[in-house]
């Protein structure tokens, strides 16, 4: 099927990027990224790039190339899957908070209500590609819903995972590792396959089952994860046996067979993906008994909480023991540098454990508004939301967020910190004035000789 019009449902971290960088390399097919999100849509239509929903490097320039020439933001949900040959479904695929598998489990509502909507008003054969990530066989239960409601429409199915990496989202489309595509349709997969072979290799188009590509974006997530647990856990082990983690991580990344990627010791991980994608994989193997399996992966979940409460543990232990009606800065609130996504980022937990000791928050994030920190935390439910505004306050000034604070805590890798002028935030601290280095961002020797009480992972 040639292909002229694609629909995505969905104007996310997924869908926006993805459908900009596919726009710019296939500038005949006209795409269309749909939400019901009007406030979402209305952002990315904003003429000023600069303000669109989502942050990533190289992404404003693009969207500003080819919005209006082949890319298009749009609520005409229905309009717009009729008229396409090619729809994305690139909605939310959170984790169940009620019912079987809470907690664990994938919560496929807004897909389901995606494939619906599709059989609904579709008058032509569709290509249906999964974006989202998804529990193995998915597509079974989205193609179900297509046949029984669609009439006479003709659905293919195809499962189109993306390993892309938040903060450096446009260069992983631009340069992918591998594309993969599952289905069963052969004319299908190699409908997707052309679009991507305008700029990726054709060796590095992968086309399997759709099973496995289905099962191989959990897997890929649950690896990453895995690696990331593994080095925070030797950085215990570190701390007290006096290693460098930094040192060990280079060490045995230089072994070919393991690498240096994912190997930064930190305050945790965080991200819409990792958690989601391992609870969910627990979830499958507990359903066909699989406990040791289960159990294997579930680990990696939890040693990362208890990655980040051993930091906010620390906060509190070296701040003798109080931080009772003490002035915490917190550089970073984003899960990463280079993006705006606060999702289970790691300086949520930490500052909710530090609210629970009576903490005040200060906080400066160059990319995450006030209002995003106050909606993480009102979504814990640990406390009511005058209060989380009591305690809690951001600041456009880094400065201003680090004046009077009695310790520093470093969340988010963001480069600028590096480059901050210390010295004068030591003079503008509480004395002792702490730093804890979340990230291993800061050079030890250097705060040290200005003054600090420097700590930071693994060392």
């Amino acid at each position: 099927m040639k292909i002229t019009k694609i629909c995505c449902i969905g104007a996310g971290y997924v869908g926006g990027p993805t459908m900009s960088v596919i726009a710019k390399k296939n500038p005949n097919i006209k795409i269309t990224v749909v939400d019901v999100n009007q406030e979402r849509i209305d952002a990315w239509n904003n003429p000023d790039v600069t303000k669109l929903p989502i942050y990533e490097p190289g992404l404003a320039e693009i969207v500003k190339e080819t919005r209006d020439e082949n890319l298009f933001f749009s609520t005409e949900i229905d309009k717009t899957i009729d008229e396409s040959e090619m729809i994305f479904i690139s909605v939310n695929t959170p984790t169940k908070t009620y019912g079987k598998g809470k907690g664990m489990a994938a919560d496929l509502k807004y897909v389901e209500l995606c494939a619906r909507s599709i059989a609904k008003v579709a008058t032509t054969n569709k290509i249906v590609v999964e974006k989202s990530t998804l529990p193995v066989r998915t597509a079974q239960a989205i193609k179900s819903i297509l046949d029984n409601i669609g009439g006479d429409v003709k659905f293919s199915i195809l499962s189109n995972p993306e390993f892309l990496a938040e903060g450096t989202a446009i260069q992983d489309l631009l340069n992918p590792d591998r594309v993969l595509i599952g289905g069963e349709s052969e004319e299908a997969i190699e409908s997707l396959a052309n679009i991507y072979a305008s700029w990726v290799p054709q060796e590095k188009i992968l086309r399997t089952n759709v099973w496995s590509s289905e099962l191989s974006k959990l897997t890929a997530n649950a690896f990453l994860a895995q690696r990331i647990s593994s080095i925070n856990a030797i950085s215990e082990l570190c701390e007290k046996t006096e290693a460098n983690v930094n040192e060990v991580a280079k060490a045995i990344g230089m072994d070919s067979r393991i690498g240096p990627k994912f190997l930064q010791a930190s305050v945790g991980f965080g991200g819409s993906c990792f958690q989601k994608d391992i609870l969910n994989l627990v979830y499958i193997a507990r359903s066909y008994n699989l406990h040791e399996v289960a159990d294997y992966w579930e680990q990696v979940i939890l040693f990362n909480d208890h990655q980040k409460r051993r930091f906010a543990d620390h906060i509190v232990n070296t701040l003798y023991n109080t931080v009772s009606g003490k002035k915490i800065g917190f550089l970073g609130w984003a899960f990463k540098k280079d993006t705006n996504d606060t999702r289970e980022s790691a300086a949520i937990y930490v500052a909710d454990y530090l609210l629970n000791e009576q903490a005040s928050i200060s906080v400066y994030d160059p990319k995450v508004p006030a209002k995003k920190m106050q909606s993480d935390l009102n979504y814990l439910n640990t406390r009511s939301v005058s209060e989380n505004e009591q305690q809690v306050t951001a600041f456009s000034n880094p400065y201003e967020a680090l004046k009077d604070t009695h310790a520093v805590a470093i969340l988010t890798e963001w480069d600028e910190f590096k480059t901050y002028d210390w010295n004068k935030i030591y003079v503008n601290m509480k004395k002792p004035a702490f730093i804890f280095d979340g990230r291993n961002l800061l050079d030890k020797t250097e705060m040290t000789s200005i003054g600090f009480e420097y700590s930071s992972i693994g060392q």
